[in-house]
């Protein structure tokens, strides 16, 4: 069979960007929470995520991704919830005041 000369080639339905760099948002909030860096990007990638869900539910099947989106989105949460537990825990344990 092979290559016809005239046909179309299948095309899939593409990764939405915004769910690709909420993911990637995620998991370097994660990755670098000792240094505070998920409370900025925690909130970056679960509304990415969020807002990137909503655009591949409303693309009637032209967008993929929406597993990446929810990753991104639970990572995002993930991230800010780890940082600011992070951060009180630095807090509680450098600062304490001997009598």
């Amino acid at each position: 069979m092979g290559y016809m000369p005239g046909a179309m080639a299948y095309a899939g339905p593409r990764t939405d960007g915004l769910a690709i760099a909420s993911l990637i948002c995620g998991i370097v909030g994660i990755v670098c929470f000792v240094i505070c860096l998920g409370v900025i990007l925690g909130p970056v990638a679960a509304i990415m995520g969020f807002i990137s869900r909503q655009r591949i539910a409303s693309s009637g099947g032209t967008l993929a991704g929406g597993g990446l989106a929810l990753a991104g989105l639970i990572l995002g949460v993930a991230a800010f919830a780890i940082s600011v537990i992070w951060f009180f825990y630095w807090i509680s344990t450098t600062h304490t005041t001997s009598p």
